[in-house]
């Protein structure tokens, strides 16, 4: 199936924010989603590199901006 993928990928980082956390002064969040499209929202620099034994990932300053931002627009009342 054919799919815009920046749709995909800005509806992922949205979810995110549904398990964000604030640990050691940064946020994580679980990375529980597809591995290419954490690989894409790192390529995008809204997350540090997903790779790794840990299961949750940091999502950078702008990434958490614009996750809050577009968990609001995709799923606010």
């Amino acid at each position: 199936m054919m799919y815009d993928q920046d749709k995909v990928d800005e509806a992922v980082l949205a979810l995110l924010t549904l398990t964000s956390h604030q640990s050691d002064g940064v946020t994580r969040a679980w990375k529980g989603q597809a591995w290419e499209v954490m690989d894409r929202l790192f390529e995008k620099g809204w997350i540090a590199d997903p790779k790794g034994k840990a299961k949750s990932v940091i999502l950078t300053d702008k990434g958490e901006a614009l996750s809050q931002e577009l968990f609001s627009a995709l799923f606010g009342r």
